[in-house]
């Protein structure tokens, strides 16, 4: 009982903070799941999925209530993003697990510098829609390889094409929803899930996730929740790789 308070109190914390990014709480959930899960591909990747979905459903929402959710581009990534998310799936069942953590810690480390450093290019709309469809695909399939959302690329790639942050995070969302829910559906056959400890995870994710869009379309500015995230991500990351040699 202790061990599952300890894990939804993590789970809700970790979901606040990648609320506000519209990330889905996935990328952040993986190296913390991993602390009490042994499984990396049939335990913490299907749990991480599940709760990177639900957690960007009601981060979604909560940017969808405060007007940052492009929902045309969005629908049109999502539909891409969810067609191709299962080619990850299969790669991670047939691939070592020491090669899926070190593409996400890579990964994750780009995305760390990508957020403090980029700059907002502009493009036409429609040579933005074309490049964003192309860019959808490897984003897609990459981040379900190593168990995370579309989030931690797309996000700064919508922002280098022109998207003001608060909007790049709700439209995000709208894509991470899909492309989990169908790499959940080909984790799910091969899955070693705990029904009490999934729904428990569950719930505190979805709250946590709300909140932290609420927070940040409401409350904070872009350079302010881009530093939060980036500090908790940091030192999650640095955690856990010290766990992995130590």
């Amino acid at each position: 009982m202790i061990e599952l308070l300890v894990m939804a109190a993590g789970i809700f914390v970790l979901s606040v903070l990648s609320g506000m990014l519209g990330f889905g709480v996935a990328l952040a959930a993986i190296p913390f799941l991993s602390l009490f899960l042994p499984d990396l591909v049939h335990q913490v990747q299907p749990l991480g999925i599940a709760l990177g979905g639900a957690t960007a459903l009601f981060a979604a929402i909560g940017f969808h209530r405060s007007g940052f959710v492009d929902l045309r581009t969005g629908s049109l990534l999502a539909a891409l993003g969810g067609l191709t998310a299962p080619l990850g799936v299969l790669l991670a069942q047939r691939i070592d697990p020491t090669v899926i953590w070190v593409a996400y810690f890579v990964s994750a480390g780009y995305m760390l510098w990508r957020l403090m450093a980029s700059r907002p290019l502009q493009h036409a709309p429609a040579r933005q829609l074309v490049g964003l469809a192309l860019l959808v695909v490897p984003i897609s399939v990459f981040s379900t390889f190593i168990g995370a959302g579309v989030g931690f690329l797309l996000v700064p790639t919508l922002i280098a094409f022109g998207y003001e942050p608060k909007r790049a995070a709700g439209t995000n969302a709208v894509v991470v929803v899909a492309q989990s829910a169908s790499a959940l559906a080909f984790h799910l056959p091969r899955a070693q899930l705990d029904g009490a400890l999934t729904a428990a995870l569950l719930a505190a994710g979805a709250l946590g996730a709300y909140l932290g869009a609420r927070l940040t379309s409401l409350r904070l500015s872009n350079q302010q929740f881009k530093y939060v995230f980036v500090g908790m991500m940091s030192i999650l990351l640095l955690y856990r790789l010290y766990r992995l040699l130590a």
